[in-house]
Order: structure tokens, then sequence, then C-alpha cells
């Protein structure tokens, strides 16, 4: 059976200079892991038993990242499956879109991170190495953009 897991890719928008756009101020967060080859990630974690998807994407940001559903404004309309190998098992991560309602919000890791990064779109695509995920970042931000 695939493995199962659920998180929130989690944005920001800084205040932008009137002159810029407004998809130019959003600011992705990732995460670092403390283990492994520490690979920089959105917050998300194993479905429990009993638990449906939106409320492992909830639990584990935070668990991992300290940020509660109420400082968090969920996205209709974008949710991203990616379906990928680990350790030669299949694994199944559903995604959905969310952004925090303080731009300034303190984000408090867990011991399963060592590090945090609000980037922008670009330099999160280099963070995250993986292709399926570099690709969600662009497709969540293209989402975005279509909303302005």
């Amino acid at each position: 059976m695939a493995v199962r897991a659920c998180g929130l890719i989690i944005y920001r928008r800084l205040q932008a200079a009137s002159s810029s756009k407004a998809t130019d101020s959003i600011e992705y967060l990732l995460l670092q892991t403390s283990y492994g080859t520490h690979h920089w990630t959105p917050p998300k974690g194993h479905v429990d038993p009993g638990e449906d998807d939106l409320e492992t994407a909830f639990r584990e940001t935070r668990e991992e990242a300290g940020l509660q559903a109420s400082q968090l404004t969920l996205i209709e309309g974008y949710k991203k499956e990616l379906h990928y190998p680990v350790r030669g098992k299949p694994k199944t991560v559903v995604y959905w879109l969310a952004e925090v309602k303080d731009c300034n919000v303190e984000i408090k890791l867990s011991e399963e991170h060592q590090a945090f990064q609000w980037l922008k779109l670009e330099d999160a695509c280099k963070f995250a190495e993986y292709e399926d995920m570099q690709a969600t970042l662009k497709e969540a931000h293209q989402f975005l953009c279509s909303k302005e």
C-alpha cells in the first residue's frame, strides 16, 4: 500500500512597493529537515489512523512549524497530489495552499527540522531540489497570480 502524507504550501505577502506587482511580494515557507539529506520542504507528514487528509496537513503544520489553523487562510481551489517512490515504495503527498494571516508570524520548529526560510519563488525552487516540488511551487504561484 502507498504511504500517504499531507501538508500545506504556506506563503506570505510582504507589503509590496506600489510599483511592483502583488505577486512579486509572495514568499514561501520551506523547512530544512534535521535528518537524511537535510532537504527543504513545506510542512507535511503521514496521515494518522482516523484522520482525514486536511486534518493531517493542519496537524503537521502545527507540529513542524508551530502554526495554528487559526493563523492560516486556506486558499480555495488549489490541491496538488504528488506520487513518487521512497525506498522502493510508492508515496502520495497531497498539498493545499495556505496564507499566513500575519506575515511576521513566529515559526517554531520541531526537532524534525533544523532551519526555515521564507523564500521568493525562484529561491524556493533552488532550495527544493526535487523537480516535482519545484513544479508544484511554480504551479501554486501561477494559481495565485491568476487570482490577482
